[in-house]
């Protein structure tokens, strides 16, 4: 395994045939924690006990069934979801706003933009300023400049935000299950996250420097 660090994110690079996804990822969360000096303590990774088929509540699926034009037919895993925000949040000093955390998919600590899920009901844009404030403490002027499905087998979308002029106002409020840092970085840094594939909103990240004219 090949390992080289770029603007504070591992990069790895495994030669040869990946037999044990779950011990590489064990070797990169230990190391990425390790080399990540400049934050604090208080996200740290957490223990995988166990790995089983099923679903733990938070994700449905369905199976849909198709007949293609040619008559072919065919079944289709579909997740069926709710929307989602994240934001794109930037303070008068044009840093960006961050939120580092364990992400148990990718079995790492990543910066990620503030955002989540939008209740039944709730504006896009009421999401990302509860969003926002909920995970950061921040609150800024916020804008919905778009949206994009999440993914070409699930119903739900994830939409766009910018939020500028963002300051802190309170203290994080987190649920019970979330460790949550708040960083910020530069636009440079924050650049180089993206071009890292560092965080699991890039699109994100970059269609709002896109629309704020920062790229």
């Amino acid at each position: 395994m090949e390992v080289s660090l770029a603007c504070g994110f591992l990069v790895v690079g495994v030669l040869g045939t990946i037999t044990d996804r779950h011990t590489v990822a064990t070797e990169v969360v230990t190391l990425l924690d390790c080399t990540s000096g400049s934050y604090d303590d208080r996200v740290k990774p957490w223990t995988l006990l166990d790995s089983r088929p099923g679903s733990a509540g938070f994700v449905t699926v369905r199976v849909d069934r198709y007949r293609l034009a040619d008559g072919t037919e065919c079944d289709w895993d579909i997740l069926p979801a709710h929307d989602c925000v994240a934001v794109l949040a930037l303070t008068d000093d044009q840093e960006v706003i961050l939120a580092r955390q364990f992400r148990p998919g990718p079995q790492m600590i990543l910066n990620e933009l503030p955002g989540g899920n939008i209740d039944p009901g709730e504006q896009p844009d009421v999401a990302a300023a509860r969003e926002l404030v909920e995970e950061t403490g921040y609150a800024g002027k916020i804008k919905i400049i778009g949206s994009a499905w999440v993914a070409a087998n699930t119903t739900r979308r994830r939409w766009v935000a910018v939020a500028t002029g963002c300051r802190r106002v309170t203290e994080q409020q987190l649920d019970d299950e979330e460790q949550i840092e708040v960083v910020l970085h530069d636009l440079a840094t924050f650049r180089q996250l993206l071009r890292d594939g560092a965080l699991t909103d890039p699109a994100v990240g970059y269609r709002g420097l896109d629309h704020l004219g920062l790229l």
